[in-house]
């Protein structure tokens, strides 16, 4: 019985494919134990050719651990082993029986190369041959015949050729790709283009063109020199004769005749004269200067007169005033009769047409009635003239409008109303706008104000008694003057000045220089508005605050402060020595309630001016008095100095052995 197919085909023995048909014949064999003998296989029969099925080639290229590698094949066509590139059993037996020789004995054999596949070893090589053919040209009287040239390109890779013709621009005929790449039939028997069968100097016929090859690149050469073959010297490209006379310049054609308008067309095309001019219609009623520019148009003697437009000059958009056309120089004499209304003037009544002779620069030209005066030309122009008429004087004219004069502006006479600076800007605007400050300045200084003592300078005795306070106010430079109310004065005190900006005498309102901090000296004359001012005493505040900022004041006023302070400090620190001795203000408060109720006890009426002759007779405004004026000053108002309370109190308010503090005295004796 027949075993099953599946028992009979094995697929990983070679010659399972070959001979599955034989399965049966095979499973006999082994059933009648015949032996076996070695070359009468089943599968060492040859296959008949009629009965092969597989047709492929063996898998010569393969992966191994990630890479490609190549291997050897041991299959052929038809599933038939290969021993090309196997060992023989002659190889084998001698390797097998062959001793190792010694160093210096027979010379070893290199091992074989290793297999490499043509598609491998000849990828990317391409042998390149310049070649031309020709083309008849039958519809054409300038060319009979074309010569193109192109490029034949072999692909050793797979033995496959293309024509690649290489592009010309604005050549009317389709170029590039003549033949795509592909194997090109030789001959009628099926045979194909080799490598071989191309050299230079030889034609070939490709889809029935002739090709002359003429050269080929360094490359192709190099490798047809490696395998043998004896190249051809090269021949020169032949290049096409129409293209290379359409290179030629074209003839031109010049008419003989002295003048023409053809001729003259031909030369002058497109060629302008362009002249700056400008119109003076100021002589008419609301006329002006308006610029305009002249074109000659050398190709047939026209004018044309164009108008330069300024930004926001009124004025439609027109940018022509005369059109395009001959204008006429000057007229027959029965042009006098010759009617108006016509539209154009023919050759019969003009007697002499304008010419590029009749323009100058710098004279004025009469155009239709309307004067031009030639102020400048453009660079054209003037090598124009030059070449043709040898003029060199192109100087251009200045016809610019001189600006009228500036007529200065005069600031009337400060009215004294207001501030200067503000009452400045009703001249400058119908709407002023108030005078800009100094914000930093007013941010930096605020609620920081100088206060002076000052007195009045009168030759009235009355007037010189009077006592008033300067106040000058950093933030805005501003001064203003307070007069203490004095009972009994017959003056009503108050505000004496507001706050004002106080000019320097001798300052005018165009350039006017106010009072600084730095000018307020003590002993030092203020004038403000006609009054006259002594600075007689000024706040501890003052001084510290020159002193803060001594770079911003001159030496001289920050040491009459200082000198004018100095006894003030002298006599702070003298009692601050006293209470450190041990007498305290508590003491010295209770010494004058003493006196006061002793005062009391005895009917004594305190006097108020007392107070005032001692601040009158401190000139400096120290608090002392020297022995003798205090004394005086006693006796003056029948203080009883024999008391000892009284005694005790002027010990106690002595500075040294000469000055006495008056101010706790006279404190006593006011109740």
């Amino acid at each position: 019985m027949w075993p099953p197919p599946e028992q009979v085909f094995d697929p990983q023995h070679p010659c399972s494919t070959a001979w599955a048909w034989e399965g049966g014949l095979a499973h006999l064999m082994n059933s009648l134990n015949i032996p076996y003998i070695p070359e009468t296989a089943v599968c060492d029969v040859p296959m008949p050719p009629s009965r092969k099925s597989a047709f492929h080639r063996s898998q010569t290229l393969g992966y191994r651990n990630g890479f490609a590698c190549s291997r050897l094949p041991t299959m052929g066509i038809g599933r038939e082993r290969l021993y090309v590139n196997q060992l023989s059993q002659a190889e084998l037996d001698e390797l097998s029986n062959k001793r190792p020789t010694l160093t210096y004995g027979q010379a070893k054999q290199a091992p074989p190369s290793d297999f490499i596949p043509a598609h491998v070893a000849f990828d990317k090589k391409v042998l390149k041959f310049d070649a031309y053919f020709q083309e008849d040209v039958p519809i054409s009287t300038e060319e009979h015949f074309r010569i193109r040239q192109v490029g034949i390109y072999y692909y050793l890779e797979d033995d496959s050729m293309s024509v690649m013709e290489p592009i010309v621009e604005n050549s009317g005929i389709p170029q590039g790709k003549l033949i795509k790449r592909q194997r090109i039939p030789k001959n009628d028997r099926g045979d194909h283009y080799h490598w071989k069968d191309l050299n230079r100097g030889m034609n070939i016929t490709i889809y029935g063109k002739t090709f002359r090859i003429v050269d080929c690149d360094p490359f192709t050469q190099v490798f047809l020199e490696s395998q043998g073959i004896e190249l051809n010297p090269p021949e020169k490209m032949i290049f096409d004769p129409y293209t290379e006379l359409r290179k030629m310049p074209m003839r031109m054609y010049v008419t003989p005749s002295s003048f023409d308008q053809l001729k003259q067309f031909l030369t002058f095309d497109k060629q302008v004269l362009r002249f700056y001019a400008i119109w003076d219609d100021t002589e008419n009623m609301f006329g002006e200067n308006r610029p305009f520019i002249i074109h000659f148009y050398l190709a047939d003697d026209t004018v044309e007169v164009r108008e330069l437009h300024e930004r926001n000059d009124g004025r439609d958009p027109f940018p022509v005033l005369i059109r395009r056309q001959r204008l006429p120089k000057s007229f027959v004499d029965k042009m006098k009769t010759f009617p108006r209304c016509v539209l154009e003037i023919s050759n019969q009544e003009v007697l002499e047409w304008y010419t590029v002779k009749d323009f100058a620069v710098g004279k004025p030209i009469t155009l239709l009635g309307r004067s031009f005066f030639i102020y400048d030309c453009d660079e054209f122009t003037r090598q124009f003239y030059y070449e043709k008429f040898g003029i060199t004087d192109f100087q251009p004219v200045d016809v610019k409008k001189k600006p009228p004069e500036e007529v200065p502006q005069i600031i009337p006479p400060y009215n004294g109303y207001g501030f200067l600076e503000d009452s400045l800007q009703n001249c400058f605007s119908l709407l002023p706008q108030p005078p800009r400050k100094n914000f930093i300045k007013m941010l930096e200084n605020d609620h920081k104000v100088l206060r002076y003592q000052v007195a009045l300078e009168s030759p009235n005795p009355e007037e010189r008694k009077r006592q008033f306070i300067l106040s000058y106010f950093l933030s805005t430079d501003m001064i203003s003057i307070y007069e203490p109310p004095v009972r009994n004065s017959g003056i009503i005190g108050g505000k004496y000045l507001g706050k004002t900006k106080v000019p320097k005498p001798g300052s005018t309102t165009d350039n006017p220089v106010y009072y600084e901090p730095a000018d307020l000296t003590i002993g030092a004359t203020v004038e403000v508005f006609g009054h006259r001012f002594i600075i007689t005493d000024a706040d501890e505040y003052v001084l510290n605050y020159m002193e803060s900022n001594a770079e911003s004041f001159p030496a001289t006023t920050l040491q009459s402060l200082r000198d004018h302070f100095a006894p003030r400090r002298t006599a702070v620190q003298a009692a601050e020595s006293q209470s450190a001795a041990g007498m305290g203000r508590q003491e010295l408060e209770e010494l004058v309630k003493q006196v006061q109720e002793q005062l009391k006890h005895h009917n004594y009426l305190s006097n108020s001016s007392m107070r005032e002759a001692f601040l009158h007779h401190d000139k400096d405004s120290s608090g002392f008095l020297d022995k003798e004026e205090f004394f005086a000053l006693c006796n003056r108002f029948n203080l009883p100095v024999s008391d000892a309370l009284v005694n005790k109190l002027i010990s106690l308010c002595s500075h040294g052995e000469n000055q006495i503090s008056y101010h706790d005295f006279i404190r006593a004796f006011s109740c």
